[in-house]
Parts: structure tokens; sequence; C-alpha cells
């Protein structure tokens, strides 16, 4: 841990918390060779996976997988609110964290949070299992995660109706943490280039997107070892994903030198979420101005006392202050497009 853990923010909060976040920071360094190669075998005892789907209602919440591609093992998991099953829903298609290494939808952190997000929104959540680097580095995750969005505009034409009949895909909202926060945004971008019958993108929700560069900021020097994250740590999860790539590759470093110019694209309402703890943050807020500057509606919400990753904490106050905050995002975007 670097002297950013003596931070007065860092240590108000409560014990177990800190030491959960600290665990996992080393967790994750555990599988990760020298070579860039994960010792899978150790990933999966680090693993800890929520049960097996059932049509038994949890939380009153439902859940299934949709296998879209067996070749690839590409699926996602489908959280239903069965207290609105006869709503017009929303759909959020949601990219987990990880560092585009590790984790699941399967993941008992992210199958609770995504339970969360299903009954308070309420929306149709759509969790995908994408390949991981570095056995499946770019373009891969960032291709699994846009197919869906395609197998989800071809649902009811193909026959199948993976989804209930009142989910409005044409009511899309791509959503992410961390390295999720990063596919959320290139999803949305190609999205807004893509020319789909029904489904619609209308809102990005970035939490903590995991974005990067050459170049090292205030937040990463001055919160470098800040659990769970380090420079350390993103310049490994960086070789895995795009080992041919410079760090001021746009895939990585959306907001600068090299960005794509999206001022003239049909490019989503994003809310950008950061914390006051997270060494990425000062990548987060150059996306934010960013997007403000190419003349696209966005939204900051700043958690001045949470560390990155705290959206999976539902004992935190901050986390459900969260949910809270997308699920009115949601409803204002929903309710001012046509």
């Amino acid at each position: 841990m670097g002297s950013a853990t003596k931070n007065p923010a860092w240590l108000s909060l409560p014990w177990k918390t800190r030491t959960l976040v600290s665990l996992l920071g080393v967790a994750t360094d555990l599988p990760r060779r020298k070579d860039g190669t994960v010792n899978r075998c150790l990933a999966k005892l680090l693993d800890f996976r929520a049960p097996p789907t059932t049509s038994k209602p949890k939380d009153g919440v439902k859940t299934y997988d949709v296998v879209v591609d067996p070749a690839r093992n590409l699926s996602f998991r489908v959280f239903l609110p069965i207290d609105h099953a006869v709503e017009d829903l929303p759909v959020v298609v949601f990219f987990h964290g990880g560092g585009f290494v590790f984790l699941s939808p399967a993941m008992k952190v992210y199958d609770a949070v995504c339970r969360r997000f299903a009954k308070s929104f309420p929306a149709i959540i759509v969790s995908v299992d994408y390949r991981l680097a570095p056995e499946h580095p770019y373009p891969a995750p960032h291709d699994d995660c846009f197919d869906v969005l395609k197998f989800l505009d071809d649902d009811h034409e193909n026959g199948s109706k993976t989804l209930p009949e009142n989910v409005n895909v044409s009511r899309c909202f791509v959503a992410g943490d961390s390295a999720g926060g990063n596919l959320a945004h290139h999803v949305a971008q190609r999205a807004s280039e893509f020319n789909f019958r029904r489904l619609k993108v209308i809102g990005v929700m970035a939490i903590q997107p995991y974005f990067g560069g050459i170049e090292r900021t205030n937040s990463e020097i001055e919160l470098d070892g800040t659990p769970p994250m380090s420079m350390k740590r993103t310049d490994w999860y960086w070789n895995a994903l795009m080992p041919e790539s410079d760090r001021d590759d746009p895939i990585i470093n959306v907001s600068g030198a090299k960005a794509v110019d999206i001022s003239n694209m049909d490019f989503p309402a994003t809310v950008v979420v950061v914390g006051g703890l997270d060494t990425l943050q000062d990548w987060q807020k150059r996306y934010y101005e960013w997007l403000k500057n190419s003349g696209k509606e966005a939204y900051l919400l700043d958690y001045r006392n949470m560390f990155h990753g705290f959206c999976v904490f539902p004992d935190l106050p901050e986390s459900g202050q969260l949910i809270s905050e997308m699920k009115d995002f949601i409803h204002r975007i929903v309710n001012t497009v046509v």
C-alpha cells in the first residue's frame, strides 16, 4: 500500500471494507505471471460465484443465461424484475470490470449488483460474459460486447425471443464499471455508427471507467497504491489487453490526441462516475470534459471519499446513492427521447 492509504477519506471507510478492498488487489496479483500470462487454475480458486440461475426468483429478480455464440463461449445473463413484468422496460446492457482479465457475470458481486440494478431502476439487465485477455486481447472483448447488441437487435426477428415481451430495445443503455466502463464507451461509439433495425442506445453509464495514457496524471502519482489500484497493476492490464499498442491508443486514451472525433456522431447522453480515492479519476474527468467539448450531453457524479470499484459494496451508503442517481439518469433520458 502507498502513503495514500493514510488519507483521511480512506481511513474513514469501515475497516471491513478497507480489508476486503486491499485483499482484492492482492488476490488479482497472485494469478498474474511476469511473462504476461494468467494462471487460470489459480484464478478460478478466487472466483467466488453466485449459485446457478433458477426459475425461482431471488430478491424479486429472476435470472437465466443465454448463449450468443458457443464457438467463442459468448453469453449473457438476464436479470428480470418480477414486480414489473407487464411494464414497458428499458434494457441495460452491462459490462463487468476486472481489467479485461478477470471476473464474470456469474461472480457473486456482479450477480448481486445486477439484481439491485434490475429491481431499483427498474430495467431488464443483460450482463455480458465477454472473452478475457490476455488469451483474447483487443478487439475480442469489445467485439463480443458489441455483438451482444446486434444479437438483441435480431432477437425478435429470428424467433428466439430470449428477452421478455415487455423489453423495449429502442430504449437501450450500455453500462459498466472499470474495464466495463471502457467497453461501454466504445460500444456506444460503434452503436452510433451502426444501422440497427430496432435497438437504439440512448444512454451510457460509465462507472469509474478504465482509461489511461502514456502520461502519469496527478491522481495516479498521488494515489498510487490506494487499494485496489496501482500503476503497476494498471500497466499489466493494459499490456494484457493491447500488447502491441502504445498507451495513447484511442482504445486506452479515449480523449487524447489520437481520440476519435465524435462531434458529428449521434453519441448518447453519458453519465461518468468518479471516486476521490481512485487513481484513474483524472482520466475519467478528462473523458467527461472531452464529451462536453465534443458537444455531447454529459453528467459527472463525483464521490469524493470512494475507491475504485465501490459500486459492488452494498453496505456502503454511496453504493445505494449511486444506484439512485443512475435510476434518475435512466428516467430523465427515457422521458426526453421520442
